[in-house]
């Protein structure tokens, strides 16, 4: 079956749903989802939005680019993170206007609270600067986005999941997809396509990531020839539920929950003095992690599975309550505790990729270091890399990603569609993405693909986690390598059409390998430690050689490593201090 839009999005999370509705303003617009849009990751977001809005205490833009930059490690791209923290302002007050549900304060404004890395005065002290929806906010934005789309008569093909991209040099002229429903194979013919399919978080065992964060977008484009950036920075959560990786959002510790260790001592004490419990992510990672090889987690055994306390007791009931009920849920239901009156057992967990499709401040995707683009293709959210993270996100600029670059993209993509013809489309469009599917229907049973799954996740999870050497990660790399070739025998025994779920996740889990590969890659590479890329045989930052970003080309077993400059424009590179 074929469909012609102007405007295709394959993705219907924050990013995606933005994009959308910009570019249904003035462009036939559809979106493409595996999933039902309110059921994307982006509603698992629940501590806030940063917006130096000044509600609850004075707070500037700049503080918070200032903030975004020194987080990243100054390998964010600097004009962008200064659009990223101006455009952010307006953004979450047009979320207002569309109907979100914000907190409030006594006064009617948007409530605001503290989160990780935040600060006044270029890191004076902690500021509040998250606007939040109690810790729904992730879930209250899809649904304003998604009734939004709705309202504008963007198209929906809910349940489809792309196979590949029809890319004809440097244009790209649509996408081919999988009815899951049917089983059915379409060919979506466009003017621009717009990838926003958020992050691949399951290439790890312990993961925040839903189970549908497989990396479809830079897997299938990176078989396309695109290169992706900087894959080697995937931040890890300090508070995930242990043994689960299911978040505990920030806003516990912005609401003044501290981090224990077996001795009941308040661990980043020592680790952060001045910002302590509210340090950036990687760093509270790394420390959670020495004190559990120093012994000093709750079981004393030195071994990574080993946890720390959050304690939010102090918080007090009322306040868990009105403030993170959706926590307190979560601690009731897979821990059986009350966060009011217990402490949390948590571990980090792999929560974000700041790698992956290279954009520019447009939503346009990067052919190459130069700066030269691929004609109609877009991306955008945690899929893409702006590069507005650098080596290590923010709390809460994940959504100001969502909504600001978005939200750019969308406008973008509905300025070129106006000017742009529809690309030639042959009658063999979906060729490739026929024999794909045939072929694991076809011979003689082969691999279990739940045992690559497992295998690769607990490669990653140990050679390629928190702290990382090259030796471990050569040996993962060539690990990892023998079980993509081990791919190559699985086979799909649900011959069924309809809903193959078995189908499915053989295609995910080609996507996760790719990623997997990529990642590890682009690790062993960087022979320094920047961010939430901490080398223990490299345990300095080396400016001179690493101030720029990573770009890898992905052919076959093959692969080729390039590289992009870092704006530094605003800010100077200096040592990191909390």
């Amino acid at each position: 079956m074929k469909h012609h839009y102007e405007a295709i999005i394959v993705g219907a999370g924050g990013a995606g749903l933005y994009a959308a509705l910009e570019a249904s303003k003035t462009a036939k617009t559809a979106v493409l989802s595996k999933l039902y849009p309110v059921r994307s990751h982006t509603g698992t977001a629940q501590g806030g939005i940063g917006a130096a809005l000044g509600n609850v205490e004075e707070d500037r833009p700049e503080w918070h680019a200032f903030d975004t930059i020194k987080g990243g490690d100054y390998l964010t791209d600097q004009k962008a993170a200064q659009i990223l923290v101006e455009e952010a302002v307006e953004a979450v007050y047009h979320l207002e206007n569309l109907g979100l549900p914000f907190s409030r304060t006594s006064e009617g404004k948007i409530d605001q609270r503290r989160f990780g890395g935040h600060t006044r005065n270029f890191g004076e002290a902690p500021v509040r600067r998250s606007c939040y929806a109690a810790d729904r906010t992730g879930h209250m934005i899809l649904q304003t986005l998604y009734q939004q789309c709705i309202k504008n008569k963007v198209a929906f093909f809910d349940e489809f999941f792309v196979l590949d991209v029809l890319i004809d040099g440097k244009k790209c002229n649509g996408v081919v997809a999988m009815e899951l429903a049917t089983g059915e194979i379409h060919t979506f013919q466009s003017k621009a396509v717009l990838f926003a399919t958020g992050g691949f978080g399951r290439i790890y065992r312990i993961t925040s990531n839903a189970y549908a964060s497989t990396g479809d977008a830079p897997a299938v484009l990176a078989r396309a020839g695109v290169p992706m950036e900087d894959m080697e920075f995937f931040q890890f959560h300090p508070t995930g539920i242990y043994g689960m990786g299911i978040l505990i959002t920030e806003a516990v510790r912005g609401e003044g929950g501290v981090l224990l260790n077996r001795n009941g001592d308040r661990l980043m004490e020592e680790y952060a003095p001045a910002l302590l419990d509210l340090a950036p992510r990687d760093l509270i990672s790394r420390a959670i992690i020495t004190e559990i090889k120093k012994g000093n987690g709750i079981r004393g055994d030195k071994k990574i599975d080993d946890y720390v306390y959050l304690d939010a007791t102090r918080i007090g009931k009322e306040v868990i309550e009105k403030k993170l009920p959706d926590i307190a849920g979560f601690c009731r239901t897979y821990l059986g505790i009350d966060p009011a009156e217990k402490p949390i057992p948590v571990q980090p967990t792999a929560h974000y990729a700041m790698g992956g499709i290279p954009t520019d401040i447009m939503g346009r995707v990067l052919a190459s270091g130069g700066g030269d683009i691929y004609e109609g293709l877009y991306a955008a959210g945690e899929c893409a890399c702006i590069s507005v993270h650098g080596a290590n996100r923010l709390g809460t600029n994940s959504l100001v990603d969502l909504i600001v670059y978005g939200r750019r993209a969308g406008a973008e993509m509905a300025r070129f569609v106006k000017e742009a013809d529809f690309g030639s489309m042959p009658a063999s469009a979906d060729e490739q993405a026929r024999k794909k599917i045939n072929a694991l229907f076809t011979g003689k049973k082969g691999k279990s693909r739940g045992d690559i799954a497992t295998r690769m996740q607990e490669i990653m999870m140990e050679k390629v986690g928190v702290f990382r050497t090259g030796e471990e990660m050569k040996r993962a790399i060539t690990d990892i390598r023998r079980i993509r070739e081990e791919f190559n025998d699985v086979r799909v025994e649900d011959t069924g059409k309809r809903f193959n779920t078995e189908l499915l996740e053989v295609l995910e889990l080609e996507n996760l390998l790719d990623i997997a590969y990529l990642t590890a890659v682009a690790a062993k590479n960087r022979t320094e430690t920047r961010g939430a890329h901490s080398r223990m045989d490299f345990p300095e930052r080396d400016d001179k050689k690493w101030l720029k970003h990573s770009l890898i080309w992905l052919d076959g077993e093959k692969y080729k490593i390039g590289y992009r400059d870092v704006d530094i424009s605003l800010y100077k590179p200096k040592a990191r201090t909390y």
